[in-house]
Formats: structure tokens, sequence, C-alpha cells
């Protein structure tokens, strides 16, 4: 499930004329470590793992809409940065992707 997830974020973002070929770029390397770092956390915090892959989902599809919505990008982005808090601690690289992921996703058009 989590793969098919990133799957769809990795399609989405190579067909969507609205990000650029340098951002489209960073966000592919991006989700292959965070492939990487999901698919660990899935061993042992399954529902967790699918909640940050979801919430990445919902963000790249907002920030990749030709016409965006902020107020929408900006909840989706809050859940995804949620999504990751209890795991600072434990699974920072996680998280330091993550950020990074909404940070490029946020400055996306915006």
């Amino acid at each position: 499930m989590i793969a098919d997830t990133i799957a769809k974020i990795e399609a989405r973002l190579q067909s969507g004329e609205a990000v650029p070929a340098e951002k489209r770029r960073e966000l592919l390397e991006l989700l292959a470590t965070l492939k990487a770092e999901v698919a660990a956390l899935s061993e042992t915090h399954a529902e967790q793992a699918e909640s940050i892959a979801g919430f990445t989902e919902v963000s790249a599809r907002e920030a990749t809409r030709e016409t965006q919505n902020p107020h929408a990008l900006k909840l989706a982005l809050g859940g995804l940065a949620s999504s990751v808090e209890e795991f600072e601690t434990s699974h920072p690289k996680l998280v330091q992707i993550v950020n990074a992921i909404s940070h490029t996703l946020s400055n996306l058009g915006i």
C-alpha cells in the first residue's frame, strides 16, 4: 500500500506540467529517500507509515494542481508535519525528509 501511494506521487510529479523540471527532480529524489524511510518505519509502525504516505500524497496533489488552493495546501502540509511529530527523536532522518518535502511543495507557485 505504501509503495503504491509513493508510486502515485511519483507518477503525478512526472506528469505534472505545473512543476518546474528542477523542482520535479528534487522532489523525486526526496521521495526515493522517503520511500526507504517509510518502508523501514512500516515494519514497526504500519499505521503511522501509511499516514505519512497518505499525507504526502495529498500534499503533492494540492501543490501540483493547475489552480492551487493555498488553504487546502496549508492544511495538507500541516497534516503531513503532524504525521511525523512523534518520530523526531527516534527517526530524525524521516522528519528531515518530510520537512524538506513540505518546504519544497509549499514553495511551488505560492
